[in-house]
Protein backbone atom coordinates (compact mmCIF):
# COMPACT_ATOMS: atom_id res chain seq x y z
CA UNK A 1 0.00 0.00 0.00
CA UNK A 2 1.42 3.38 -0.95
CA UNK A 3 1.82 6.31 1.44
CA UNK A 4 -0.98 8.09 -0.42
CA UNK A 5 -3.40 5.21 0.09
CA UNK A 6 -2.50 5.04 3.79
CA UNK A 7 -3.64 8.64 4.22
CA UNK A 8 -7.26 7.50 3.99
CA UNK A 9 -6.80 4.89 6.71
CA UNK A 10 -4.68 7.15 8.86
CA UNK A 11 -6.95 10.18 9.02
CA UNK A 12 -9.49 8.64 11.38
CA UNK A 13 -6.80 7.05 13.51
CA UNK A 14 -5.02 10.36 13.96
CA UNK A 15 -8.23 12.40 14.28
CA UNK A 16 -6.79 14.94 11.85
CA UNK A 17 -9.47 14.67 9.18
CA UNK A 18 -11.46 17.65 10.54
CA UNK A 19 -8.48 19.97 10.84
CA UNK A 20 -8.33 21.25 7.28
CA UNK A 21 -9.04 24.93 7.79
CA UNK A 22 -11.57 24.49 10.58
CA UNK A 23 -11.81 25.72 14.16
CA UNK A 24 -8.90 26.64 16.41
CA UNK A 25 -10.37 24.44 19.15
CA UNK A 26 -9.77 21.36 17.03
CA UNK A 27 -6.19 22.44 16.39
CA UNK A 28 -5.60 22.97 20.10
CA UNK A 29 -6.85 19.44 20.64
CA UNK A 30 -4.29 18.20 18.11
CA UNK A 31 -1.51 20.03 19.91
CA UNK A 32 -2.61 18.60 23.25
CA UNK A 33 -2.74 15.09 21.83
CA UNK A 34 0.69 15.52 20.23
CA UNK A 35 2.19 16.66 23.53
CA UNK A 36 0.80 13.61 25.34
CA UNK A 37 2.19 11.14 22.83
CA UNK A 38 5.93 10.67 22.70
CA UNK A 39 7.06 10.77 19.11
CA UNK A 40 9.25 7.68 19.41
CA UNK A 41 6.26 5.63 20.62
CA UNK A 42 4.30 6.19 17.41
CA UNK A 43 4.41 3.43 14.80
CA UNK A 44 6.52 4.40 11.82
CA UNK A 45 3.54 4.09 9.50
CA UNK A 46 1.55 6.51 11.65
CA UNK A 47 4.41 9.02 11.51
CA UNK A 48 4.58 8.66 7.73
CA UNK A 49 0.85 9.21 7.31
CA UNK A 50 0.95 12.20 9.63
CA UNK A 51 3.82 13.74 7.72
CA UNK A 52 2.05 13.28 4.39
CA UNK A 53 -1.20 14.82 5.60
CA UNK A 54 0.67 17.79 7.04
CA UNK A 55 2.63 18.29 3.83
CA UNK A 56 -0.53 18.27 1.72
CA UNK A 57 -2.11 20.80 4.07
CA UNK A 58 0.92 23.11 4.05
CA UNK A 59 1.06 23.01 0.26
CA UNK A 60 -2.66 23.75 -0.11
CA UNK A 61 -2.55 26.58 2.40
CA UNK A 62 0.53 27.98 0.64
CA UNK A 63 -1.56 28.19 -2.54
CA UNK A 64 -4.28 29.99 -0.56
CA UNK A 65 -1.93 32.47 1.14
CA UNK A 66 -2.51 35.25 -1.40
CA UNK A 67 -6.26 34.77 -1.21
CA UNK A 68 -6.75 32.92 -4.50
CA UNK A 69 -5.81 29.37 -5.41
CA UNK A 70 -4.87 29.48 -9.08
CA UNK A 71 -4.68 26.63 -11.56
CA UNK A 72 -0.92 27.08 -11.92
CA UNK A 73 -0.46 26.84 -8.15
CA UNK A 74 -2.47 23.61 -8.08
CA UNK A 75 -0.32 22.24 -10.89
CA UNK A 76 2.84 23.34 -9.06
CA UNK A 77 1.65 21.43 -5.99
CA UNK A 78 1.22 18.26 -8.05
CA UNK A 79 4.64 18.75 -9.62
CA UNK A 80 6.41 18.52 -6.26
CA UNK A 81 3.93 16.25 -4.46
CA UNK A 82 2.80 14.08 -7.33
CA UNK A 83 1.11 10.80 -6.55
CA UNK A 84 0.51 7.75 -8.76
CA UNK A 85 -2.48 8.29 -11.05
CA UNK A 86 -4.62 5.90 -9.02
CA UNK A 87 -3.94 7.93 -5.84
CA UNK A 88 -4.28 11.45 -7.23
CA UNK A 89 -7.98 11.64 -6.34
CA UNK A 90 -7.14 11.02 -2.67
CA UNK A 91 -4.50 13.75 -2.67
CA UNK A 92 -6.83 16.19 -4.42
CA UNK A 93 -9.57 15.45 -1.87
CA UNK A 94 -7.40 16.47 1.07
CA UNK A 95 -5.85 19.34 -0.88
CA UNK A 96 -9.29 20.78 -1.60
CA UNK A 97 -10.26 20.56 2.06
CA UNK A 98 -7.08 22.30 3.19
CA UNK A 99 -7.20 25.05 0.55
CA UNK A 100 -10.33 26.61 2.09
CA UNK A 101 -8.20 28.91 4.23
CA UNK A 102 -4.75 29.35 5.73
CA UNK A 103 -6.13 28.57 9.20
CA UNK A 104 -4.20 25.73 10.76
CA UNK A 105 -0.98 26.11 8.79
CA UNK A 106 1.03 26.76 11.94
CA UNK A 107 -0.31 23.59 13.56
CA UNK A 108 0.70 21.47 10.60
CA UNK A 109 4.12 23.14 10.51
CA UNK A 110 4.64 22.32 14.19
CA UNK A 111 3.62 18.73 13.55
CA UNK A 112 6.08 18.42 10.67
CA UNK A 113 8.82 19.88 12.88
CA UNK A 114 7.95 17.40 15.63
CA UNK A 115 7.98 14.44 13.27
CA UNK A 116 11.22 15.42 11.53
CA UNK A 117 13.08 16.47 14.65
CA UNK A 118 16.39 18.10 13.80
CA UNK A 119 16.54 17.03 10.15
CA UNK A 120 17.02 20.60 8.99
CA UNK A 121 18.00 19.65 5.45
CA UNK A 122 14.67 17.85 4.99
CA UNK A 123 12.80 20.86 6.37
CA UNK A 124 14.68 22.99 3.84
CA UNK A 125 13.49 20.68 1.08
CA UNK A 126 9.91 21.12 2.22
CA UNK A 127 10.29 24.90 2.31
CA UNK A 128 11.69 24.65 -1.21
CA UNK A 129 8.54 22.86 -2.33
CA UNK A 130 6.41 25.61 -0.77
CA UNK A 131 8.48 28.23 -2.61
CA UNK A 132 7.84 26.31 -5.84
CA UNK A 133 4.09 26.68 -5.28
CA UNK A 134 4.33 30.33 -4.21
CA UNK A 135 6.22 31.45 -7.31
CA UNK A 136 4.15 29.40 -9.78
CA UNK A 137 2.01 32.37 -10.82
CA UNK A 138 5.07 34.54 -11.49
CA UNK A 139 5.26 36.63 -8.33
CA UNK A 140 5.55 36.11 -4.59
CA UNK A 141 3.17 38.49 -2.84
CA UNK A 142 3.82 39.99 0.62
CA UNK A 143 1.15 37.64 2.03
CA UNK A 144 2.91 34.62 0.53
CA UNK A 145 6.29 35.83 1.77
CA UNK A 146 4.79 36.26 5.25
CA UNK A 147 3.37 32.72 5.13
CA UNK A 148 6.73 31.28 4.13
CA UNK A 149 8.56 33.25 6.82
CA UNK A 150 6.09 32.05 9.46
CA UNK A 151 6.52 28.39 8.46
CA UNK A 152 10.28 28.87 8.38
CA UNK A 153 10.29 30.25 11.94
CA UNK A 154 8.27 27.28 13.19
CA UNK A 155 10.72 24.95 11.46
CA UNK A 156 13.45 26.62 13.53
CA UNK A 157 15.23 28.74 10.91
CA UNK A 158 16.54 32.16 11.90
CA UNK A 159 15.94 35.19 9.66
CA UNK A 160 19.31 35.04 7.89
CA UNK A 161 18.81 31.34 7.25
CA UNK A 162 15.36 32.04 5.81
CA UNK A 163 16.88 34.65 3.50
CA UNK A 164 19.46 32.10 2.39
CA UNK A 165 16.78 29.49 1.65
CA UNK A 166 14.68 32.07 -0.17
CA UNK A 167 17.69 33.03 -2.29
CA UNK A 168 17.92 29.40 -3.45
CA UNK A 169 14.41 29.40 -4.79
CA UNK A 170 13.35 32.94 -5.71
CA UNK A 171 15.01 34.84 -8.52
CA UNK A 172 14.75 38.55 -9.19
CA UNK A 173 11.96 37.97 -11.70
CA UNK A 174 9.72 36.79 -8.85
CA UNK A 175 10.87 39.13 -6.08
CA UNK A 176 13.31 41.94 -7.00
CA UNK A 177 14.23 42.50 -3.34
CA UNK A 178 15.73 39.01 -2.96
CA UNK A 179 19.50 38.98 -2.71
CA UNK A 180 21.45 36.92 -5.22
CA UNK A 181 24.53 36.99 -3.04
CA UNK A 182 26.94 34.06 -3.20
CA UNK A 183 27.90 34.60 0.45
CA UNK A 184 24.26 34.42 1.46
CA UNK A 185 23.64 31.31 -0.64
CA UNK A 186 26.59 29.53 0.95
CA UNK A 187 25.80 30.86 4.41
CA UNK A 188 29.23 32.39 5.01
CA UNK A 189 30.33 35.90 5.92
CA UNK A 190 31.83 38.27 3.30
CA UNK A 191 35.15 38.26 5.15
CA UNK A 192 35.44 34.44 5.19
CA UNK A 193 38.65 33.00 3.83
CA UNK A 194 38.68 30.45 1.03
CA UNK A 195 39.29 27.50 3.35
CA UNK A 196 36.14 28.38 5.31
CA UNK A 197 34.16 28.85 2.11
CA UNK A 198 35.35 25.53 0.70
CA UNK A 199 34.48 23.69 3.92
CA UNK A 200 30.99 25.16 3.93
CA UNK A 201 30.52 24.39 0.23
CA UNK A 202 31.42 20.75 0.79
CA UNK A 203 28.92 20.53 3.67
CA UNK A 204 26.16 22.00 1.52
CA UNK A 205 26.95 19.70 -1.41
CA UNK A 206 26.76 16.72 0.92
CA UNK A 207 23.54 17.83 2.61
CA UNK A 208 21.76 18.92 -0.56
CA UNK A 209 22.76 16.22 -3.00
CA UNK A 210 19.78 14.71 -4.85
CA UNK A 211 20.92 11.23 -3.83
CA UNK A 212 20.36 12.20 -0.20
CA UNK A 213 16.79 13.19 -1.01
CA UNK A 214 16.08 9.76 -2.45
CA UNK A 215 17.91 7.97 0.37
CA UNK A 216 15.73 9.70 2.97
CA UNK A 217 12.59 8.52 1.27
CA UNK A 218 11.22 11.88 0.18
CA UNK A 219 9.05 11.97 -2.96
CA UNK A 220 11.00 11.73 -6.19
CA UNK A 221 9.70 15.16 -7.19
CA UNK A 222 11.97 16.71 -4.58
CA UNK A 223 14.96 15.59 -6.64
CA UNK A 224 14.44 18.38 -9.20
CA UNK A 225 14.35 20.96 -6.40
CA UNK A 226 17.52 19.52 -4.88
CA UNK A 227 19.21 19.53 -8.29
CA UNK A 228 18.41 23.21 -8.85
CA UNK A 229 19.52 24.06 -5.33
CA UNK A 230 22.81 22.21 -5.77
CA UNK A 231 23.47 24.08 -9.04
CA UNK A 232 23.03 27.42 -7.23
CA UNK A 233 25.37 26.31 -4.45
CA UNK A 234 28.03 25.27 -6.97
CA UNK A 235 27.61 28.50 -8.94
CA UNK A 236 28.00 30.57 -5.77
CA UNK A 237 31.14 28.67 -4.84
CA UNK A 238 32.61 29.13 -8.32
CA UNK A 239 31.97 32.90 -8.17
CA UNK A 240 33.72 33.22 -4.83
CA UNK A 241 36.61 30.97 -5.91
CA UNK A 242 37.20 33.26 -8.91
CA UNK A 243 36.97 36.37 -6.73
CA UNK A 244 39.46 35.04 -4.20
CA UNK A 245 41.81 33.88 -6.93
CA UNK A 246 41.73 37.36 -8.43
CA UNK A 247 42.66 38.98 -5.11
CA UNK A 248 45.34 36.44 -4.21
Amino acid sequence: MTIWARIVEGVQELSWGNLFGLEDASMRALDADASRTRDEERPQQTKQVGFTIAVIALGAKMAKADGTVSAVEIEAFHQVFSAPPEERANVEFFFNLARRSTVGAETYARQVKKLLGDHKSVLEDLLGALFHIAKADGVITPAEDSYLRSISEIFGFEERCFRRIRAYHVGSEHAPHVEEDPYLILGVEPWSDMDTIKKRWRELVRDNHPDRVMAQGLPAEFVSIATTKLALINAAYDRLAIQHKGTA
